[in-house]
């Protein structure tokens, strides 16, 4: 089975921030150390993949560096929806694939980081589940 972001998803997570709705990112050390952190530049990327735009560089791009294992959560309490994104990131400082994401990214985001000094991450889902532990995709 492969993953597809639904319509719903393409919409929801596309105006996320608009709706003030950040997605929050899980990531562990290689230690196993977690942290979470909000991310507003959250966006899909291609049908199997989310990407975000690593502005801060600090504990989530490190524990990204040493241990690809994420969690992205969308949480849309007036839809009552509650989407957990699992799968693995991969880290790009340059290049065409940085370029994209800096391109799909929320334009507010961007101003938080002037200098344009940030990273693109991308995130190939292996599976979508809801908190009530339900799979509703996987690979």
């Amino acid at each position: 089975m492969a993953i597809e972001f639904t319509d719903e998803m393409r919409e929801l997570i596309g105006s996320a921030m608009d709706d003030r709705l950040f997605c929050t990112v899980g990531t562990a050390s290689k230690d196993g150390v977690p942290n979470i952190s909000l991310k507003g530049s959250v966006a899909i990327y291609d049908g199997e993949t989310l990407s975000y735009w690593e502005r801060t560089k600090r504990s989530a791009l490190d524990n990204v560096s040493e241990n690809p294992n994420i969690v992205i959560f969308y949480r849309n309490p007036g839809k009552r929806i509650n989407w957990r994104f699992h799968g693995k990131a991969a880290i790009y400082e340059s290049g065409g694939i940085r370029d994209k994401v800096k391109s799909i990214t929320p334009q507010a985001e961007l101003d938080r980081d002037p200098e344009l000094a940030g990273v693109a991450v991308l995130v190939k889902v292996d599976a979508i589940t809801d908190l009530g532990g339900n799979v509703l995709q996987t690979r």
